[in-house]
């Protein structure tokens, strides 16, 4: 299988560098084919903005989804930009890799996501009616392909569990996993957190890779997170919102949105 590695991390040496590198030798040895976009080593640029739409009239008014869409369609997308669609479309999985910097990724990642998931590839597609509202949250062009987080928290586990003062981790990482990953039609897998991440020495660096490689031997097989598909009939359209009598008892905030 192919599978795309995300990387988000300045130094090459570091915990997320180690992980990086565990990453590809397992996945390498099971016989996959495996891909690392390294956003630092490719200086990649984070801003999204009009030099991202060359064909746009000089002086014109940037509108970004009107450009965005323009630059997909008609093949005007900067060259750092195809590539890396070119890359998502031959993955049939995508990890995504980075330290926990103020409860999110980093500046970098957001920018990879932000230029490269354009309009009328990764959103703003399919039927909008009174039936379909575009094909997202569980259907798009990412649909049948899978996705995991890989991070790191200098945290304790303690800090990011239900009662911890930080909030849960799955609430944190909401955004990415359901509104990042999920809403292109990525199946999504639980994430793989290192807390303490400045604690780690080599005896427990050691038990972290193979837990890590145990995800990943269930990379293609692992039942994903459960979250409701938008156009299956949990959810009123147009107004998006989750019909009465579904969640289940105890179930409130972002866990309603888990079958």
């Amino acid at each position: 299988m192919n599978i795309l590695i995300v990387y988000a991390h300045p130094e090459p040496r570091s915990l997320n560098g180690a992980l990086r590198d565990r990453m590809v030798a397992t996945l390498t040895a099971a016989g996959h084919e495996v891909l690392v976009s390294d956003l630092y080593a490719q200086r990649w640029k984070a801003a999204l903005d009009g030099a991202d739409f060359p064909a746009e009239p000089e002086g014109a008014r940037l509108r970004l989804i009107d450009a965005s869409h323009r630059a997909f369609a008609e093949g005007t997308q900067t060259p750092d930009v195809v590539e890396e669609q070119r890359r998502l479309l031959w993955a049939d999985a995508v990890i995504l890799q980075f330290p926990l910097w103020w409860f999110s990724m980093p500046a970098i990642l957001k920018g990879w996501v932000e230029r490269v998931f354009a309009h009328g590839f990764a959103y703003g597609v399919g039927e909008h009616s009174d039936r379909r509202w575009g094909d997202r949250y569980g259907e798009g062009v990412f649909a049948g392909k899978r996705a995991m987080l890989v991070l790191t928290a200098g945290g304790w586990a303690d800090h990011y569990a239900e009662r911890g003062i930080n909030g849960p981790i799955d609430d944190l990482l909401f955004p990415i996993q359901h509104g990042i990953l999920f809403y292109p039609g990525f199946s999504v897998l639980d994430p793989f957190v290192v807390y303490r991440a400045e604690r780690v020495d080599e005896a427990r660096f050691q038990t972290i890779a193979a837990d890590l490689d145990r995800r990943l031997a269930g990379l293609f097989t692992e039942r994903p997170i459960a979250y409701r598909p938008q156009n299956h009939g949990d959810y009123e359209i147009p107004s998006m919102r989750l019909k009465d009598g579904l969640g289940g008892t105890g179930q409130q905030g972002l866990r309603l949105h888990r079958a």
